[in-house]
């Protein structure tokens, strides 16, 4: 998806574009642009929920102005990992790691979904700075929607009975350029990753986050 974020000051606003299945035990795979005062950055908020649990998130700050003009936010899911990527560039790997008994999306078909909603009670400052009504109305564009995806029918995916050569990304992975481009991100435009929130698990930091940080 193509998308140009909300101008000036957009603080309390957030912007979502996100993948997620029904139901109570829900998986999500989410990007959440959470707005800000005039001249300050856009927060890329990421998460991924596995059977309704969360506490998987990783914020950065983009390279460039995100409501100037339209960017590329992508994502692929497979059965072995999610890749965030912007303008191309990976930015976050969750890989399948069900082998160490981490959750892994897979079981459910998602939907994809886009909102804009308001969030000053936790998005811009922790809550500390509100949306300023007299600036509405709030408006994110988006275009060029794409998606190369298995469809559910009722009971079954139609990858599972399909040979076709355009279901390559279900085995897909980061080459060696992707993956020093997603270091390179990770290095100089991450902001928060739960994976070093040790105040945040004081009994011990997620499974995962032993064997990667991505």
């Amino acid at each position: 998806m193509q998308i140009k974020l909300v101008p000036g000051n957009s603080a309390g606003t957030v912007t979502a574009y996100y993948w997620r299945s029904e139901g109570s035990g829900w998986d999500e795979i989410d990007f959440e642009f959470l707005g800000n005062l005039s001249g300050q950055p856009y927060t890329l908020h990421t998460n991924v929920y596995t059977q309704g649990k969360g506490d998987g998130e990783q914020q950065f700050y983009l390279w460039f102005d995100p409501t100037a003009n339209f960017h590329t936010y992508s994502v692929l899911w497979n059965p072995q990992r999610i890749i965030f990527y912007v303008d191309g560039t990976p930015i976050r790997e969750f890989k399948n790691m069900e082998s160490i008994g981490v959750p892994y999306p897979k079981g459910h078909p998602m939907r994809i979904y886009s909102s804009i909603w308001n969030a000053d009670d936790w998005a811009t400052g922790g809550g500390l700075v509100k949306i300023d009504w007299s600036q509405a109305p709030f408006t994110a564009s988006y275009r060029n929607f794409n998606v190369s995806a298995c469809v559910w029918s009722s009971t079954a995916s139609a990858c599972a009975t399909s040979k076709s050569n355009d279901n390559a990304w279900l085995s897909q992975v980061l080459d060696l350029a992707s993956q020093r481009r997603l270091v390179w991100v990770q290095k100089n435009f991450m902001i928060y990753n739960y994976c070093t929130d040790t105040k945040r698990f004081p009994q011990g930091l997620p499974p995962e986050c032993a064997v990667t940080t991505h």
